[in-house]
């Protein structure tokens, strides 16, 4: 079946291979471009190394899942943008926002993906970006027992289409995504908060969330009910020196600030 991908991917991945294929400048010392290096954008090259603590990598399984990536873009080429291995062996197919839903309709339902179990899917937050979130499906397929990973991007409020209607799972996930994140999720059953309270301000795991967050919790005495207040110090932030007792021990210790007392020479 292999062999059978692999030349499907040849005829119709030529119009669009440059897409795919890593190109490195070599750069000589006054920064002029020399000869461009091109392998084979086909076969991944073997990674062989002498080590008895490092777990080896399987080359044939590496060279099989990079095939199946071809043969993923090859088929959805307007919206799979990039195909990399992971030095972990993983697969990770980068996708456009509006082509994330299509990519995972693909792997979930093609005979030769069968991708019938979403594990976990997350976020993380790089606010220098333009599109400073970037999502991440990890996906399993029970049938050939093999995993990838789908990755797209977005910013504060550009929504991405749900994947509740592939995995069920993915109603939970999405809900603590958007929690954490913020992220907007289209055709989602029950977007709402899944881990704090519903009338959280804010989201913890965005990269400019203060860790003293924006409102407390606390129960009043007088009003003898939870009430909910902005962050208030009620002391001034103090210089704690989170160190080595050994290095301010002699501020501490009342013996350690006495003269050293002189040695008498004997007579």
């Amino acid at each position: 079946m292999i062999i059978n991908l692999l030349k499907l991917i040849k005829k119709t991945l030529p119009s669009t291979s440059k897409r795919y294929i890593q190109v490195r400048h070599c750069l000589s010392s006054d920064d002029k471009p020399a000869d461009v290096q091109i392998g084979d954008p086909f076969c991944l090259t073997p990674i062989e190394y002498e080590s008895h603590t490092l777990r080896k990598h399987d080359n044939f399984k590496r060279q099989r899942l990079y095939e199946f990536g071809l043969y993923v873009a090859a088929c959805m080429p307007k919206f799979v943008q990039k195909i990399q291995m992971q030095h972990t062996d993983e697969l990770e197919i980068l996708t456009s926002p509006e082509g994330l839903f299509p990519v995972m309709s693909f792997m979930a339902h093609h005979q030769h993906a069968c991708f019938n179990q979403c594990s976990h899917a997350t976020a993380i937050d790089v606010p220098s970006r333009e599109y400073r979130f970037e999502i991440a499906y990890n996906l399993l397929s029970l049938r050939f027992g093999e995993r990838a990973r789908v990755k797209s991007y977005t910013d504060e409020v550009t929504p991405l289409h749900s994947a509740y209607s592939l995995w069920g799972n993915c109603n939970w996930l999405e809900r603590e995504i958007y929690d954490m994140f913020g992220i907007i999720f289209t055709n989602h059953p029950d977007l709402r908060r899944i881990l704090t309270d519903y009338g959280f301000v804010g989201h913890p795991l965005r990269k400019d969330f203060p860790l003293t967050g924006y409102v407390e919790v606390r129960y009043d005495d007088e009003l003898k009910k939870i009430v909910y207040e902005p962050v208030e110090f009620a002391q001034e932030m103090r210089n704690f020196q989170l160190q080595s007792p050994w290095n301010y021990l002699r501020s501490f210790h009342e013996s350690y600030n006495c003269p050293v007392p002189e040695k008498k020479e004997a007579k």
